[in-house]
């Protein structure tokens, strides 16, 4: 009786973990919905709310008046984690849903800029003012440049460009920037926008508006002042020409037009001959009348959609599309048990050096050009193969209706061509005892970032092993200025007057983990030496390598600087929950990149970026700290709105705590002659990777159906075992799987 009293027990236990399993699937996906990106009906109600609001005053954001004020950005505000908990861990009511909202006040005695937050949705009935931490206000200067201030900036370009007509057409060529038909200049403005707070001044620099416009300076750039709402008020501080500055334009004009200065003259332009086309040329070695290779899912898609919820080989997760910055997941769980409740892009910045005034002033924070907006169509067969799913985008941002972006993420899994694990046993006498492999195929979620000349891909991979990896990959333009002598120092002479600038690419993310449970502990592991008599030659000694762990037990002493020796593992574990061997169950974070710090500590602009004095810091969870930066702080470093110091400045303890990971990875790239026409993926592709450590009693990809198994029997024929079917299927090969595994002397 009491050996049946017993089983009874045990299979009510394994019926409530069945039980627990099924109910955490439902209640994520119940709740993933709260981290959805606003729906279109839920933009046009935020809008339609705040406009009927006299005490706002607002009008539409595409007027042309900059004396005005209007609702520059719409997304969703997240509800905070622990409330969000509740519902994904317990199945209780989902949070309202609201919306952030950025407003430009232009027309009022002190401009300023306010942020929002709007609900409940879809139906809005109040607001509250969004603030920062330390009450921090947002500089009116600080704002993104809208599309009606590049309309003004344009328009002031052209009466620039009229005054140095005669310059402009004979040092390009025969383009000019207003009545130019198909030989048009064009620009790029850079940022940030002036050297000290307050300011909004923008170098500009003039190009050959051809394709690949960005490969086309012609040694003309000019710093506008543009900080005052009147256009007509804005004012042109200096010229720089080939090499020289100038204080005004007259001046540069009449110095030109009297022969005082050597003067640039690049060569006719031919557009049979446009180097930063992507029109073959040279010979090719690969057959054209074929096509490569291609991906097939024989029997359909093994992932599953359903609006922001993905299931994939035991991975279940929400997603969505931050239009100020990016791809983000939330409540990433293995076989139910979560790893991590949200892991995001937050900031990617590209920091120049050069010789002209725009490439030493050039120093890019993605964010605050709209990084994640800039999600435009994928190519099928290119950006993602054609059997992925692909998920159109909604953004509201400087706009008076959302925007869709077309087939902007895919989604799609991955055969990466090489097995996950594999082994072959060989008997050493001409046959073998078994072979064993594993095909390695992964979930990818993608999308892109455009912003402006450089293209980054953005993965988020899930393997069936439980590890998870972050990875982008730049392509695109380089950022090219005119040559001169001097700048070979900064980079390399890629074309005739063209200068490929050196640069560092630096992306940053936001890894909230939660191994276990939110109460989590961080230890780094490296090796130490150690020497010691040899216990069965004591005339020997033996020196060999020995675990050496150290615990990080505040936020300052888990704050790894760039610059500094680094340990080897991060680890990140629960210290109350262990598994089948004692071990605490935990996570590591393993980088993929060659980053170093951008700026010294010392330099003004840097304090826009002080997370890119860590390549890992670990802090407490807060809510008050979301995000590591701002889409102001392109354009105000010097006194940014969000400061990323400041986390880890009040040194708290981090012990059992819920912890965040903030990573930052990324490279150096010297531009060289191979970079035209464009940057290439290979080589340059960074991030990191989630990896569990000790997290389960053994490798989770055992449950794969995929694995094949082959063996001998007596008579040397191979006994093949598989739990798929044994054809894949006409697309691939109508042939069944086989394998000999024979080996001997020819």
């Amino acid at each position: 009786m009491r050996v049946f009293n017993l089983l009874l027990l045990m299979l009510v236990g394994c019926g409530a973990a069945r039980f627990r399993r099924s109910r955490g699937r439902e209640w994520a996906h119940h709740g993933a919905s709260m981290f959805a990106d606003l729906s279109v009906r839920e933009l046009k109600s935020v809008r339609g709310y705040l406009h009927k609001l006299p005490e706002l005053g607002l009008t539409d954001a595409r007027s042309k008046t900059l004396k005005k004020n209007n609702i520059f950005l719409i997304e969703l505000h997240l509800p905070r984690k622990h409330e969000a908990l509740k519902s994904l861990d317990r199945g209780q009511a989902k949070p309202s849903r609201e919306a952030r909202v950025v407003v430009i006040f232009g027309n009022q005695a002190k401009p300023n800029v306010t942020e929002y937050i709007v609900g409940p949705l879809p139906f809005p009935k109040i607001h509250r003012v969004k603030t920062f931490k330390k009450d921090k206000l947002i500089p009116f200067a600080s704002r993104p440049v809208t599309i009606s201030e590049y309309a003004h900036l344009r328009q002031m370009l052209g009466k620039i460009s009229t005054k140095a007509h005669k310059l402009l057409f004979e040092t390009s060529g025969g383009f000019s920037f207003t009545n130019c038909s198909n030989r048009c200049l064009t620009f790029t403005d850079i940022g940030p926008r002036g050297l000290t707070a307050g300011d909004r001044r923008s170098w500009i620099m003039l190009q050959k508006k051809v394709e690949g416009y960005f490969m086309h300076p012609i040694g003309f750039e000019v710093l506008i002042n543009h900080r005052n709402l009147d256009p007509k008020k804005w004012a042109v501080e200096k010229v720089w020409y080939n090499g020289q500055y100038f204080d005004s334009l007259e001046e540069l004009v009449r110095k030109y037009d009297n022969g005082e200065l050597e003067k640039v003259q690049l060569p006719e332009h031919d557009d049979k001959d446009l180097f930063s086309t992507y029109i073959p040329r040279g010979q090719s070695n690969s057959a054209t009348d074929i096509h490569g290779p291609k991906f097939v899912q024989p029997q359909g898609p093994r992932y599953h959609i359903d609006g922001n919820f993905i299931e994939y080989s035991g991975w279940s997760f929400a997603y969505r599309m931050r239009s100020s910055a990016g791809l983000q997941i939330f409540d990433l769980r293995f076989n139910g048990e979560r790893i991590a409740y949200e892991i995001s892009l937050q900031e990617a910045i590209a920091f120049y050096a050069g010789d002209t005034p725009v490439a030493m002033q050039t120093k890019f924070i993605d964010s605050g050009w709209a990084m994640g907006t800039s999600t435009y169509e994928l190519a099928p067969g290119i950006d993602c193969p054609e059997i992925a799913t692909f998920v159109d985008l909604y953004h509201y941002y400087d706009t008076d209706n959302p925007v869709r972006f077309k087939n902007a993420l895919c989604i799609f899994e991955l055969n990466t061509g090489i097995p996950l694990r594999r082994h072959f046993n060989t008997n050493y006498m001409g046959g073998y005892n078994f072979y064993g492999g594993l095909e390695n195929t992964v979930l990818v979620v993608r999308t892109t970032s455009t912003v402006y000349n450089y293209d980054y891909i953005w993965d988020f991979m899930f393997y069936q092993n439980g590890v998870m990896e972050s990875k982008v990959s730049a392509t695109g333009y380089i950022h090219a200025t005119f040559f001169t002598p001097n700048g070979l120092n900064y980079g390399t002479k890629v074309y005739n007057h063209v200068l490929g600038n050196l640069h560092t690419h630096l992306l940053h993310y936001k890894v909230d983990l939660d191994v276990s449970g939110r109460e989590n502990s961080f230890e780094s592991i490296d090796l130490k030496y150690v020497n010691f008599t040899n216990p069965w030659s004591p005339k020997d000694r033996v020196v060999q390598p020995k675990l050496h762990r150290t615990q990080h037990p505040t936020e300052r002493s888990a704050a790894f600087r760039f610059g500094k020796k680094m340990p080897r593992y991060f680890h990140f574990y629960n210290p109350n929950e262990k598994n089948k061997w004692g071990h605490q169950k935990g996570y590591r974070i393993q980088f993929n990149s060659h980053a170093h710090s951008v700026l010294p500590r010392s330099v003004k602009e840097e304090r826009g970026i002080t997370w890119s004095r860590y390549p890992l810091a670990v802090t407490r969870h807060k809510d008050s700290e979301a995000s590591s930066t701002s889409i102001y702080n392109q354009n105000e470093p010097w006194d940014p709105v969000v400061t990323f110091e400041d986390y880890i400045r009040d040194n708290e303890t981090i012990d059992n705590q819920d912890l965040v990971a903030w990573v930052t990875v990324g490279f150096l790239h010297i531009p060289h002659s191979e970079d035209i026409p464009n940057t290439a993926t290979p080589g340059n592709s960074v991030g990191f990777f989630l990896r569990p450590f000790n997290f389960f009693d053994e490798d989770p990809s055992l449950a794969s159906k995929s694995t094949v198994i082959v063996r001998q029997d007596k008579a040397g024929k191979a006994v093949i075992q598989r739990w798929t079917p044994a054809v894949v299927g006409h697309c691939v090969s109508n042939q069944p799987f086989s394998f000999n595994g024979t080996y001997a002397e020819v």
